[in-house]
């Protein structure tokens, strides 16, 4: 079976790191092995200013990595440098059975929308194609369309047993990138 790349998108308070963190343990109890992109529009701080890798990264390293014997950080400055794209990214990561991503809302990739009406923000699937499924606290809309997926975001039991379904169909299989 092929890695498989799901997007999770949705709303700032939606519960994606919620539901995420649910599926990541489960998974991995399972024997999965699964990777997990995370966009984020900061900057990403890993290390204290006052501690020598962001000295070092500071004085005008382009990596940086940190190593301990619990894990390790590559940390790569784009200095003037356009963000890499996801599919540049997803090439630094090792094989998994599954990459979950979260954020990259723009992506032409299979995405699971977790969206929670009460937040005051409009589903994103009524504009999304990319969408297959979206766990909601709230029921089906009438009008869903067949090719999307509508499952109980308080039961996330479900949104699991759905997942494991469609990788077990291999619905979410990365396509191989020819250089």
């Amino acid at each position: 079976m092929a890695t498989q790349l799901l997007g999770v998108v949705g709303w700032s308070g939606s519960g994606k790191t919620t539901l995420l963190e649910y599926l990541v343990a489960q998974l991995a109890a399972q024997g999965k092995i699964v990777n997990v992109v995370k966009h984020s529009h900061h900057d990403i701080i890993l290390e204290p200013a006052h501690k020598d890798s962001a000295r070092l990264r500071r004085a005008g390293a382009a990596e940086i990595l940190l190593a301990s014997p619990y894990r390790y950080a590559l940390v790569h400055e784009l200095r003037d440098a356009p963000e890499p794209s996801l599919s540049d990214l997803l090439l630094r990561l090792a094989p998994a059975d599954l990459i979950l991503v979260e954020g990259y809302k723009w992506e032409a990739i299979a995405k699971l929308e977790v969206h929670r009406p009460s937040i005051g923000k409009p589903a994103i699937f009524r504009e999304d194609s990319h969408i297959v499924a979206v766990a909601s606290d709230e029921a089906a809309p009438d009008d869903l369309p067949p090719t999307v997926t509508w499952l109980d975001l308080n039961q996330p039991a479900m949104v699991l047993e759905w997942l494991l379904s469609a990788m077990q169909k291999d619905l979410f299989a990365m396509q191989a990138k020819n250089s």
